[in-house]
């Protein structure tokens, strides 16, 4: 009985080796066995030596979390320092009479300074309304969207009006948060030109905690007596700096009337800057001008802003103006024979923004 069924069975296996077919998907499926099972023992054995190699420590292992660390990292340069500014649609959408905006004079500026192009990649530019993100998305830019909890600060907001304080104090609170995701900055006003890389005349000691311009320089960099101006500055990101800013925008609801540059100025007054053992230059306006006092020198200058001015149409007047001095002493310069008259070379009186205090006082009047 057993010899007759392995004879049936060798009969079987004689038929199915007769079979050209059935003998090719025998050899495919044992092929394929061979293929899976290797497959298998090798992920397992991948999966075994990433898990033993994987570290402990995932601290230097940084994934954004939302949207603003996201863009932060983004824009940011290898140290974690990013340049910021704010925008709304006042500075970002054209006026029917206007033919062009404050932002994008600004940006024209990086395109005619002097090694300031790359640094756009280094830009972060925060938008207070949806006009403002969708222009700034529209070129292309780092773009950042700030919730403003449903107050409209799209318009222009004049220079000390209520709107206007609000929207500066909004603007600290903001960064505050980027130092506090350990971020370091430059903020920069969009009504300030970049003429030249500010980073060259900046100190990288990373001991320095805050470098911010004045409205009048005073010949010394560590005096505290100085006009500070809060539309450009460097500020590096530790405790000191954020117990600074923190101290700083806690004086919000108890500063009436005062824009925030007037309440760090007089917390700087107050001794703010020794209490915190704080590391504070104040920057001279030969390099980091405004309009308040003028840079002596356009071989030297690095940025220009459109400080001591009231209103928006006369800042973007005049920094035109500002753009085309500068082309003029960039066509000088660019002829050896005329190298000498470069350092003659003289900014254009700042009408617009003249005239815009002229306006303010007959109105008040």
């Amino acid at each position: 009985m057993i010899q007759k069924h392995q004879n049936t069975h060798m009969d079987s296996v004689k038929h199915s080796i007769r079979n050209p077919a059935l003998l090719l998907f025998f050899l495919f499926g044992f092929f394929y066995l061979c293929i899976w099972s290797s497959s298998i023992t090798n992920s397992f054995s991948v999966f075994q030596k990433e898990s033993l190699a994987a570290p402990s420590d995932t601290s230097n292992i940084h994934v954004p979390q939302d949207d603003l660390e996201e863009a932060l990292s983004k824009a940011s340069m290898a140290d974690k320092t990013v340049i910021i500014t704010i925008i709304n649609k006042a500075y970002a959408d054209q006026d029917i009479k206007a033919d062009t905006t404050m932002l994008d004079l600004f940006l024209e500026s990086f395109w005619l300074g002097e090694n300031t192009r790359t640094l756009l990649d280094n830009l972060l530019i925060v938008a207070m309304d949806q006009t403002a993100y969708d222009r700034c998305l529209f070129r292309r830019l780092n773009c950042y969207m700030l919730k403003t909890d449903g107050l409209d600060f799209g318009g222009e907001k004049v220079y000390m009006s209520e709107d206007f304080i609000k929207m500066m104090w909004r603007r600290t609170q903001f960064l505050l948060e980027v130092l506090k995701r350990g971020y370091n900055f430059i903020f920069t006003d969009t009504d300030v030109m970049w003429l030249r890389n500010p980073l060259v005349r900046l100190s990288t000691n990373e001991t320095k905690d805050l470098q911010i311009s004045t409205d009048k320089f005073l010949g010394d960099s560590q005096s505290e007596k100085h006009l500070i101006n809060t539309g450009f500055y460097y500020i590096r990101s530790n405790n000191k700096t954020i117990k600074l800013v923190e101290k700083w925008y806690a004086m919000k609801d108890n500063s009436t009337g005062q824009k925030e540059q007037d309440v760090l100025l007089n917390l700087i007054g107050g001794g703010i800057i020794r209490e915190l053992n704080l590391s504070v230059s104040f920057l001279d306006t030969l390099y980091f001008s405004g309009f308040c006092q003028d840079s002596g020198d356009l071989r030297a200058v690095a940025t220009v802003h459109a400080n001591c001015c009231r209103s928006i149409s006369a800042k973007v007047n005049d920094l035109k103006a500002v753009l085309r001095d500068w082309k003029r002493f960039k066509k000088y310069a660019s002829y050896k024979r005329l190298a000498n008259v470069t350092a003659n070379l003289r900014w254009s009186f700042h009408w617009g923004c003249y005239k815009s205090w002229k306006v303010a006082n007959t109105n008040m009047g």
